[in-house]
């Protein structure tokens, strides 16, 4: 199974390379820009059947390893 993982930082948690971002973007000529934020994507492959077991396993690497949970929320998609 394929799954993709989707990781952002909570709201309220300032974001300094968004805000770079968006400057750039303005200087740019992009000034319609409002707000950037930025996160992370990973794609993982498992050698696995049971969706269930998937679900918890993708759960568990969020948690421990690919989300800083004190300050960033997470999503996951699996194919």
């Amino acid at each position: 199974m394929n799954a993709k993982v989707f990781v952002t930082l909570k709201k309220g948690v300032l974001d300094p390379q968004g805000k770079a971002v968006q400057h750039s973007l303005g200087s740019l000529g992009y000034g319609n820009v409002q707000d950037v934020r930025l996160g992370k994507y990973v794609e993982i492959k498992l050698d696995e059947t049971d969706k269930a077991k998937v679900d918890s396993q993708l759960k568990e690497m969020c948690e421990k390893l690919l989300a800083n949970t004190v300050i960033e929320d997470y999503h996951y998609v699996i194919e």
